[in-house]
């Protein structure tokens, strides 16, 4: 019986730590192949890529682009429409490429501050829900930034490890070095308990 109760214990910790980990976050690289640049077809583009995804507190921007060639800047909406750094939140990541973890459910909004880029189309304009399969909150209401703790939301053992010093934004949004590419957590997380479940299985009978 001890050695029953130490494999249910086993499990349901490993399960636990798993579980956080698959809603940790998803690294969603900005424009996918174009990376954070000048978009041939004008900020469509980004338009285009931002509704085939589902953003959700705690996943990851990462936007590839040349250090002194682009920047990203998080702003207000109204700055976003104007293409104007008139009302920043944080500081320019001028530093290539570079993360953002979506910190606060809500509408997000990035544009290059180089030259004319945002003009040109260079801007992005997401929409954050709380949870996976929620209903992101309206994009017709105004969102007030907030400032978030200097900590991640993320397990420690799910985050990935900075490979320099990043730079940092405040704001609702917190700039980091990329990650190395992820796997479907849900997959993995799946394939994996049932391998555990199959060896305790094997151990009650």
């Amino acid at each position: 019986m001890e050695k029953l109760m130490s494999v249910v214990v086993v499990l349901g910790v490993v399960a636990v730590v798993l579980l956080q980990c698959t809603t940790a976050q998803t690294v969603h690289v900005v424009g996918d192949n174009i990376g954070w640049t000048i978009p041939q077809g004008g900020a469509q583009a980004y338009q285009t890529w931002a509704a085939s995804k589902q953003f959700v507190v705690g996943d990851i921007l990462t936007f590839n682009f040349t250090t002194n060639e682009h920047d990203v800047l998080n702003v207000t909406k109204e700055s976003y429409d104007a293409c104007s750094t008139a009302n920043p939140i944080g500081n320019a990541i001028k530093t290539g490429p570079a993360n953002v973890t979506l910190e606060a459910a809500g509408s997000h909004y990035y544009i290059c501050t180089v030259g004319r880029h945002c003009l040109a189309g260079q801007k992005l304009a997401i929409t954050v829900s709380s949870s996976p399969g929620a209903t992101p909150p309206s994009t017709n209401t105004p969102t007030t930034p907030t400032t978030p703790t200097p900590t991640s939301t993320t397990p420690a053992d799910c985050s990935p490890s900075p490979t320099s010093s990043p730079d940092k934004v405040e704001g609702p949004s917190t700039m980091a070095a990329p990650p190395p590419p992820t796997s479907s957590s849900f997959g993995v997380f799946a394939s994996f308990f049932v391998s555990l479940m199959s060896i305790a299985i094997a151990f009650l009978f």
